[in-house]
């Protein structure tokens, strides 16, 4: 694993031996896509090669899971941004098979977090504050009922305009095969 100063070091004599400059672009997305999909480590560089891009086309949201799980929270805000600011005119929300979402139990992750640290008393605090913690952490079980409900999230949000197409795909992470769930182009509201 490397350390702090092991990146730090790296990034001087990337800097310095100008490494940059094949990725450089603007903020604005060639294609004018911004994709929501999952955070995994098998998705980083297999998701862009699968659909042929490339630095500077898209901008790419990630979250555990793909899941949007407040309409007005900051994955959203990150999508509407993208839209009105960033000349983006399509979303892509894609999940994959084998998530790790698909598998949480938030039982074992509170324990994890009271094994770490966290007192367990912060958990009633929250709760009687309104925030179910357990609700909040949990995942899904059906990958494409997860895309939809992203997209339908998107779709039906107030801000966002019908216009914009929202697709849902779902990847596999070891061939990188997209399938189409819904195709915003058909399947408006």
């Amino acid at each position: 694993m490397p350390s702090l100063n092991d990146i730090l070091n790296y990034n001087k004599s990337f800097v310095e031996n100008k490494l940059y400059e094949p990725y450089v672009t603007t903020k604005f997305p060639d294609k004018r896509i911004v994709i929501l999909t999952c955070m995994d480590t098998r998705l980083v560089e297999m998701l862009p090669k699968s659909m042929n891009l490339k630095n500077g086309d898209v901008k790419i949201v990630k979250s555990a899971g793909a899941v949007i799980n407040h309409p007005f929270g900051g994955i959203m805000r990150s999508l509407i941004v993208a839209v009105y600011e960033l000349q983006a005119d399509e979303i892509y929300v894609i999940g994959h098979h084998d998530c790790g979402m698909s598998s949480i139990q938030t039982d074992k992750i509170l324990e994890k977090m009271t094994a770490r640290g966290v007192d367990p008393r912060v958990f009633d605090v929250l709760k009687n504050s309104g925030i179910e913690v357990e609700e909040w952490l949990e995942g899904f079980s059906d990958v494409k009922e997860s895309v939809l409900h992203s997209v339908d999230m998107i779709r039906s949000h107030p801000l966002m305009i019908p216009e914009v197409p929202v697709h849902g795909l779902i990847i596999d992470p070891h061939t990188g095969k997209l399938d189409l769930v819904t195709d915003g182009n058909i399947d408006k509201k």
